[in-house]
């Protein structure tokens, strides 16, 4: 959990990183928008693009920690596939501008922080994964699609949410994230 100082600097750098880009953001941009020195900056973060990191890796690792909280239930597998796709289209989407920065500038990070990244992000694919194949193997769920292929497709719709969600639009993120998890349930649903 970040301090309130650390909070600043995070929050100043979504908000430039989204409005401007991180190449157009300087280093001063972000330490007068939050309001700190750039001691107080390189303090918590060694370069501009460590914040970029540690703007995913808070998404992530919150992500992560919902999605194992839900299949700690123990649900059965269509109601474990409806919660965590509902958590994570609304946590996306309540942090939309974080997961857009994210996106559009992962290419930015260097190989080590690549190499974390990818790992984070497989071992949440293989998680969900286990829930679609379990359904699958135990009847709850059709197998005429590959689970492989729900789930890229599941996440595929929630990682394109930065390109068209608009946290002023018509649907609050809970709807939206019913209506997803409605359309993947029904692909999934049994013959």
């Amino acid at each position: 959990m970040p301090t309130a100082t650390e909070q600043k600097i995070i929050d100043a750098a979504v908000r430039l990183f989204a409005s401007q880009g991180y190449d157009a953001t300087s280093v001063q941009e972000i330490v007068t928008a939050a309001e700190v020195t750039k001691g107080a900056l390189y303090h918590y973060f060694r370069a501009k693009d460590d914040l970029l990191f540690e703007i995913y890796r808070l998404l992530i690792t919150s992500q992560s920690a919902d999605m194992d909280r839900i299949i700690g239930l123990g649900l059965p597998a269509a109601e474990t596939v409806r919660e965590i796709l509902v958590s994570l289209v609304v946590s996306t989407a309540e942090r939309v501008d974080e997961t857009a920065v994210f996106v559009r500038e992962l290419h930015r990070l260097g190989e080590e922080r690549m190499t974390e990244f990818r790992a984070e992000r497989r071992r949440y694919h293989e998680t969900f994964l286990a829930v679609v194949e379990k359904g699958q193997a135990d009847g709850e769920f059709s197998s005429l699609v590959p689970a492989d292929t729900v789930v890229r497709i599941a996440l595929g719709v929630v990682n394109q949410l930065p390109m068209w969600y608009r946290p002023d639009g018509a649907k609050p993120p809970a709807q939206l994230a019913g209506e997803i998890a409605d359309f993947v349930l029904a692909g999934l649903a049994a013959c």
